[in-house]
């Protein structure tokens, strides 16, 4: 799959590593911005199984 991305990136081997960076850094701020938050609530993180006494 990279070797696909990396082969249809157009330029240089400098301006695909800087697109690369830059499609990376995209793809991390869709996922802590849209993806995360949408997905914590049905994530069962909060679920305490172990009682006060």
């Amino acid at each position: 799959m990279y070797g696909w991305i990396w082969r249809h990136l157009p330029g240089n081997a400098w301006l695909k590593a800087l697109m690369s960076l830059v499609l990376t850094l995209a793809v991390v701020y869709a996922l802590f911005q849209y993806v995360f938050p949408w997905a914590e609530p049905l994530l069962p993180f909060n679920d305490v199984t172990v009682n006060d006494q």
